[in-house]
């Protein structure tokens, strides 16, 4: 089994991380630079952080914060928000993130995914994908989760994977701040679909949800897992968490 990796989220919203449920009823959780060293001095594997609107509100990726963030990481993140042309990626990466990860303008010109990895590598190209479970079956949702594209997810995941994504992020809307386990059904035939590393997010609740995420499949199941709330509000603490994942036979990307 390929080492596991624990990645807090950090959503920003007005230059705060902020958290909801189900892509809905935002609060504000703190400044993003403080966690960013508290998540680095504290077992994260990565850290990932999303501009939520910045797509919708057609704003730029966040700049001065990336190099901020930069500034003190000594793991690698990634950076979501406001990708809308190559050139966005090319400043992302710049500023010093480590990958971008890019949602609405995959669905708008899905090339960006094939000349973003040309120009820069396939591992900084990551493509993250909004889905809910609906009448229907697993469908891509775009707009920050509002709206259905008709897209069947799991088709959608190997269509990322052949346009040149090296990752793959599935945050399942579904299951975002329930805290009731992730979407094992969905990750799982995801990760055993492509050949590229899936990251799972939405739902963790405790640290058996992780168990349950990377025992299902040790082989073929996803490289990572991505959470929020949990890790926010000090319910479960990183190392706390690897220790036990250790101990259930899992290993972990970093030393203990």
């Amino acid at each position: 089994m390929l080492a596991k990796r624990i990645i807090p989220c950090l959503d920003i919203q007005d230059g705060q991380v902020a958290k909801g449920i189900c892509f809905e009823s935002l609060r504000v959780i703190g400044d993003p630079l403080a966690l960013a060293i508290y998540y680095n001095e504290n077992g994260a594997d990565e850290l990932v952080f999303y501009d939520i609107h910045a797509s919708n509100d057609k704003r730029a990726p966040f700049l001065k914060l990336i190099e901020s963030v930069a500034g003190v990481l000594t793991i690698p993140f990634m950076v979501g928000g406001g990708i809308r042309k190559v050139e966005d990626v090319y400043d992302c990466l710049r500023a010093g993130a480590d990958k971008v990860s890019i949602n609405s303008a995959a669905l708008k010109t899905p090339n960006i995914l094939t000349e973003g990895a040309n120009r820069y590598g396939a591992q900084c190209i990551v493509a993250s994908m909004d889905v809910r479970l609906t009448d229907a079956g697993y469908r891509v949702f775009g707009q920050g989760g509002k709206v259905d594209t008709g897209l069947d997810a799991f088709e959608w995941a190997k269509a990322c994977e052949s346009l040149g994504a090296g990752e793959l992020v599935i945050n399942a809307i579904h299951c975002d701040g329930m805290q009731a386990g992730f979407d094992l059904e969905l990750i799982h035939k995801i990760a055993e679909s492509v050949q590229i590393p899936v990251i799972a997010s939405g739902g963790a609740g405790k640290k058996e949800d992780f168990t349950a995420l990377f025992k299902l499949n040790p082989d073929s199941g996803p490289s990572g897992a991505l959470a929020a709330s949990i890790f926010h509000s000090r319910a479960l603490l990183i190392p706390d968490l690897k220790m036990y994942l250790e101990n259930c036979g899992i290993p972990m990307r970093r030393s203990l």
